[in-house]
């Protein structure tokens, strides 16, 4: 839902600049104690970042970019010396920057869009893991792969879910294709870019990068699909500390819909007012919903579920991704219908919940 969302607003942005003649985009800020040093602006083919405009800095540091945009969302990054700090674009939006010279790198603010902002949250989380654990813990960190995975599954089509796959920390991919885990993660990436950008460039890779790594120790081709019959049980605990089994929740409720979401997310107000229309109309006739919240922050997730009147349980990050794997999710919100305990329907459309939840009872 987030991800259709953004995809049309990206769409009205461009028809927007069709109007208005401007199809740029840019970047601008000021860094400090940079006074006679030359920055430059680079993008990237196929991972050999070449320059394509330069500035020599003056006085305060300030400095301004355009560049027309390339019609799909792209990583750039900023050069100053042996630092580089990068950030990404999405469609014709302005991206501020505030750096100094003795950290470029590292003690900045990029913002102007949410993806600048959310790529700029990634590198600092990453830096504070390798200070915490050191570069030989990175891949192993699940805390902050667990985190990270979070925010893939929140936008998976998104430009920094692309970066985030893509990143290297000491020369090794933070998400190993090799690894089953990591793996699936790459794979809900890739399938959301060829649902929502089927002609951008990366599509393509990102394709490529999971299948050639989606194999068996016998060499057979493992084929990830949702269950269809199976019920995988759930058993984790709401905002007031109770268990709630998912299992249980289907024994005694004719339907019950069975939600994964990020209450943090753009999109979950919106998707949480349609599902309590359908809880409103339909909890009295059986219907139950079973909600797992995936939220980096437990404080506000639970704020916000103290408030709602279905089952909400965490999944911490301490509880992994083996319920994701379970139920193959690879976009939030992702909805299925559970009907005399089996599942039965994957919405992919939440506005067809109400529509689908009838149907069953």
């Amino acid at each position: 839902m987030k991800t259709t969302i953004k995809c049309l607003c990206s769409a009205a942005v461009l028809a927007f600049a069709g109007c208005s003649g401007s199809n740029e985009w840019k970047v601008s800020g000021q860094i400090e104690g940079a006074d006679g040093q030359t920055m430059v602006l680079e993008a990237s083919s196929n991972g050999r970042w070449f320059p394509i405009d330069s500035v020599k800095l003056a006085g305060a540091g300030d400095f301004k970019f355009s560049h027309e945009a390339a019609g799909y969302p792209d990583i750039y990054r900023l050069r100053l010396g042996d630092k580089s700090l990068y950030f990404p674009i999405d469609s014709i939006e302005s991206v501020t920057v505030l750096s100094k010279a003795s950290a470029f790198d590292t003690e900045y603010t990029l913002t102007g869009s949410e993806s600048a902002e959310m790529l700029m949250h990634v590198d600092t989380r990453v830096r504070e893991a390798i200070a915490k654990n050191g570069l030989s813990g990175i891949q192993s960190d699940t805390l902050l792969k667990r985190e990270l995975g979070g925010m893939m599954l929140g936008d998976p089509a998104g430009i920094v879910s692309y970066y985030i796959i893509n990143k290297k920390v000491g020369g090794v991919s933070l998400y190993n294709p090799e690894n089953k885990v990591d793996n699936r993660i790459i794979g809900a990436v890739a399938n959301a870019f060829d649902q929502y950008r089927p002609n951008d460039p990366r599509t393509e890779y990102l394709r490529k990068l999971f299948l050639s790594n989606r194999r068996t120790a016998n060499g057979t081709i493992a084929t990830i699909e949702a269950p269809e019959v199976s019920l995988f049980d759930i058993d984790l605990y709401d905002n007031k500390g109770v268990k709630h089994s998912l299992n249980k929740v289907a024994e005694d409720n004719k339907v019950v819909v069975l939600s994964f979401t990020v209450y943090g997310a753009e999109a979950s107000p919106a998707y949480n007012i349609v599902l309590n229309q359908v809880y409103d109309k339909y909890s009295k006739s059986g219907l139950e919903i079973y909600q797992v919240a995936l939220d980096e922050d437990e404080y506000q997730w639970k704020q916000s579920a103290k408030n709602l009147p279905w089952v909400t349980v965490y999944n911490s990050p301490a509880d992994g991704v083996a319920t994701l794997s379970n139920y193959n999710v690879q976009i939030l919100p992702t909805t299925y219908i559970i009907v005399n305990g089996e599942l039965v329907d994957r919405i992919a459309d939440p506005a067809q919940i109400g529509t689908t939840v009838a149907k069953y009872l």
